[in-house]
């Protein structure tokens, strides 16, 4: 196996500038991935819209009427500490799931021999970022309810969408590239989100946990882009305050990002073979 190829610096940078040159067709192709989703429903894509704003009421009304004594540190209703963590892992967890199922459910899309399958899995994330940000901006006006207005702190979400991005990215190149050889990985995908769930400080803070302990949670990268929204939404705390957190995330995210491009090449001449 000639891994000198796929560690080119250049055939990475060739690898990355054939996404961008395809972006009108990504984009295409992502609206007919969201179109898809909805086809043959009564209120069609109008669904995109309420999903996250009857999600959003529902836990409006379990923890301001259901559990009235439910607060975080202050006065802070727990329902916006619950949701400012919520969306990220639901975002975060649906890219895995949908990315490592890129390749398999366009299988006949791999058999063509113009198209660029490495667009499969950026087609994914992006029909799911859309998705995302309508859940967002109905999160903000819930916060406006509340009377926590945007303040210049919102701009750094963009910083966590573009972080969240590159995350995902990265591990579905791995995982859409893996499964269609090892297809028992989409169940372990979905073990390792659902328990993941409840290690990720969603529902509780990782601030009542042992100083000597927090580490091993933020191993996990997640649980930076958790912190990260809490962090625009809540604490008011600029990315830059958190350097070392920050800069162990990067690292992390490039070395997957880069493992995953690798990975994906040196696999991709084989996909027509099992699927």
């Amino acid at each position: 196996m000639n891994l000198k190829k796929y560690l080119n610096l250049k055939d990475f940078v060739s690898f990355i500038r054939g996404l961008y040159n395809n972006r009108l067709i990504i984009l295409q192709l992502t609206k007919k991935e969201i179109r898809k989703q909805y086809i043959g429903s009564f209120l069609g894509i109008t669904w995109s819209f309420a999903q996250p704003l009857f999600y959003v009421g529902a836990i409006s009304l379990v923890f301001t009427i259901g559990l009235r004594g439910a607060r975080t540190a202050g006065d802070l209703p727990f329902v916006l500490y619950l949701v400012s963590g919520i969306i990220v892992w639901f975002f975060f967890a649906e890219c895995l799931t949908s990315g490592a199922n890129s390749i398999l459910q366009n299988s006949y899309l791999v058999q063509k021999i113009v198209f660029r399958v490495s667009m499969l899995p950026v087609i994914k994330i992006l029909a799911a970022l859309f998705i995302h940000s309508i859940f967002l901006i109905v999160v903000i006006i819930l916060y406006m309810t509340h009377l926590k207005f945007p303040d210049i702190f919102y701009l750094q979400l963009i910083y966590y969408l573009f972080a969240t991005l590159m995350l995902v990215l990265g591990i579905s190149w791995i995982t859409s590239s893996v499964v269609p050889f090892f297809r028992d990985l989409q169940q372990i995908i979905q073990i390792i989100t659902r328990i993941g769930f409840w290690f990720t400080p969603i529902f509780w803070s990782i601030d009542r946990l042992p100083n000597k302990y927090q580490w091993i949670i933020k191993i996990n990268p997640a649980v930076y882009l958790v912190q990260g929204y809490r962090d625009c939404l809540i604490n008011k705390v600029w990315f830059w305050e958190r350097p070392y957190y920050t800069l162990y995330f990067w690292l992390i995210t490039l070395l997957i990002f880069s493992l995953g491009s690798i990975i994906f090449r040196r696999l991709k001449p084989h996909f027509a073979d099992v699927l």
